[in-house]
């Protein structure tokens, strides 16, 4: 019985990498999870299995690719993230809740950031920060407390 619900919850996990961007191009009231994904990457990066490594960074691929927004900018900012800050966020390791808010707070930040820098280099307006912006935060902020 164990193998079955790890079955279901494998294709449950897939089909969100796979279909949940295509449903955040169509619903644009969906968050984006971008902070959320960038967090479960640096838990493997910190060796929690290849699993928190590849599917999340399908998943920001996968969600760049829909939404035409710059390829491999979100794993850049969680790379910027995770070479800058991160090693001064772990000083509350106890706190894994902490890391986790902070971590996603940072990183959805860090996106935003090379979005503005992006568009200022090429002119063009890949996202307009307005309130829709401050619900994604919100969102992602809720799924790593949930986490």
């Amino acid at each position: 019985m164990g193998k079955l619900w790890r079955w279901l919850a494998w294709i449950g996990i897939s089909a969100f990498v796979l279909l949940y961007p295509m449903l955040v191009s169509v619903y644009v009231t969906l968050p984006l999870f971008i902070g959320f994904a960038g967090y479960l990457i640096l838990r493997g990066l910190e060796g929690e299995g290849w699993r928190y490594l590849l599917l999340p960074l399908a998943y920001l691929i996968n969600l760049e690719i829909n939404l035409s927004l710059p390829l491999l900018l979100s794993p850049a900012a969680v790379l910027i993230y995770y070479l800058s800050l991160y090693p001064s966020v772990l000083f509350l390791k106890r706190c894994r809740l902490c890391v986790a808010l902070l971590s996603v707070l940072f990183i959805d930040l860090f996106y935003l950031g090379l979005i503005e820098i992006y568009d200022f280099i090429f002119t063009t307006s890949s996202i307009t920060i307005n309130s829709q912006l401050l619900y994604s935060l919100l969102m992602d902020l809720l799924a790593a407390e949930l986490l």
